[in-house]
């Protein structure tokens, strides 16, 4: 099945100042970064949550904790996707308790990821408040999940397919196209 691209959502500019943003309401809503951390989902919540964490450093000095979430054995549909599915690791700080964690993603659909990630998350521990950080919401949720932060809404059909890329890890590109399946 081919995808065609219909239109960029959002060029490399638009995406940082959309990240920028996020960060500032981020910080504004937890009151600084003490007990602060981020946390990316695997695979594109990571380049996310590194970028956030970058820009929160650079507006209030001080680096907030990070770490990355590998939720692939906690999917409903595991067996769907890979006979043998790929399990990479996930690095979180020791003890989760009494932070406030933000999960980072790239695009919230259905919102089954989320649930993933959330069930993965309490197995490391139990953290004050768990927020949800996304670049995209395409809304068609399936569970009652909704984000915290937002970069940009976009109103999709099923059929249709978002794609963000970033430049760290898609050779330079940065962008977020809208697909439509042919």
């Amino acid at each position: 099945m081919d995808l065609a691209v219909k239109r960029t959502l959002l060029d490399a500019s638009h995406m940082q100042r959309v990240m920028r943003r996020m960060a500032g309401e981020i910080v504004e809503r937890n009151r600084g970064v003490e007990g602060l951390l981020l946390i990316g989902i695997r695979t594109r919540g990571v380049p996310l949550a590194e970028f956030l964490v970058r820009e929160i450093e650079r507006m209030e000095g001080k680096k907030p904790a990070y770490g990355i979430l590998d939720i692939t054995l906690y999917r409903d549909d595991l067996s769907t996707i890979a006979p043998q599915p790929v399990v990479k690791e996930s690095r979180l700080p020791d003890g989760l308790e009494g932070r406030r964690v933000v999960l980072c993603d790239d695009v919230l659909f259905t919102g089954r990821t989320i649930r993933a990630a959330l069930d993965a998350l309490m197995d490391y521990g139990r953290p004050k408040a768990v927020q949800l950080a996304v670049l995209i919401d395409r809304g068609h949720r399936e569970l009652p999940i909704h984000a915290d932060y937002v970069g940009e809404t976009v109103r999709t059909t099923t059929s249709e397919v978002i794609k963000v890329r970033y430049a760290a890890t898609d050779d330079g590109e940065e962008d977020v196209l809208l697909l439509d399946r042919e």
